[in-house]
């Protein structure tokens, strides 16, 4: 299965998407502003693999002046029926369809991984006005959640596929596998947690690719013994997920983030 066969497996399920996906913490807006260096209100942002656009509504309302790129026909659909006035163009990561240095921030929520990034990592900077940011970041499983961990490994053993890891604020080789050497960087992991309905939960496990490319009776099947379990777990039937939102922006070597190197809160 290559990746770019589970990338584009969204589009497919993009109703799904959006109705169980999380979305993002408060806080994780805060430090974005903050290790960038300027106010989202007023930024010029390119939302890149926007897909139903869970973060561009969230930085739309923060302010920021939001243009939304997304390859997938499914994904950009769902995109235009909720946010029907939000500018959106079809377009790749790895050649963005935008005029160098017209961009204040650009921001890739939940989808750098899909990148290549010897040519997204380019892209960006030439998308990005001088003294502009580069942000990434992905809702990560807390694996020290002991019923988390337990159906995390569940899950990797029955589709094969690992979601983004939360890796070490200081682990030097995060930044090698992010294929972001050589750029100036600032980090932060924000910890958030929602309560959601056991049948939230199921479908926002169905909704990741692992999922999505695999036998239709097969996902119900594991989806069913996960109900079994959660219910002897949680019989109120209300699912405490817990997130690390593991947040990286970056820029060029001469004028990068304002904080340099990686901020730990």
């Amino acid at each position: 299965m290559t990746s770019q066969t589970r990338a584009m497996s969204f589009n497919a399920a993009a109703d799904r998407y959006a109705a169980y996906r999380p979305s993002y913490p408060s806080e994780l807006f805060r430090a974005l502003a903050e290790l960038a260096g300027f106010p989202l209100a007023g930024a010029r942002v390119a939302d890149v693999g926007a897909g139903t656009g869970i973060s561009t509504a969230q930085l739309l309302e923060r302010g920021a002046e939001v243009i939304a790129v997304e390859p997938g026909a499914g994904m950009a659909a769902w995109f235009r029926k909720s946010l029907p006035d939000a500018p959106l163009i079809r377009g790749d990561a790895n050649a963005l369809p935008l005029a160098d240095s017209s961009r204040d921030l650009i921001t890739y929520a939940q989808s750098w991984h899909w990148t290549d990034t010897a040519r997204s990592v380019p892209e960006a900077l030439r998308v990005l006005r001088p003294g502009g940011s580069l942000a990434i970041w992905w809702n990560t499983t807390a694996l020290d959640v002991p019923w988390i961990a337990e159906q995390t490994e569940r899950i990797t053993r029955h589709t094969g596929a690992t979601s983004p890891s939360l890796t070490p604020i200081d682990d030097p080789d995060a930044v090698r596998r992010a294929g972001l050497d050589g750029l100036r960087l600032a980090r932060r992991h924000v910890r958030w947690s929602r309560t959601v309905p056991l049948d939230t939960h199921l479908g926002n496990l169905a909704s990741h690719s692992g999922f999505l490319v695999m036998d239709e009776e097969e996902t119900r099947e594991f989806l069913g013994a996960e109900r079994v379990r959660l219910r002897a777990i949680f019989p109120d039937e209300r699912i405490p997920e817990t997130y690390v939102v593991d947040l990286w922006v970056a820029g060029d070597a001469e004028g990068g983030p304002a904080q340099a190197g990686y901020p730990a809160r």
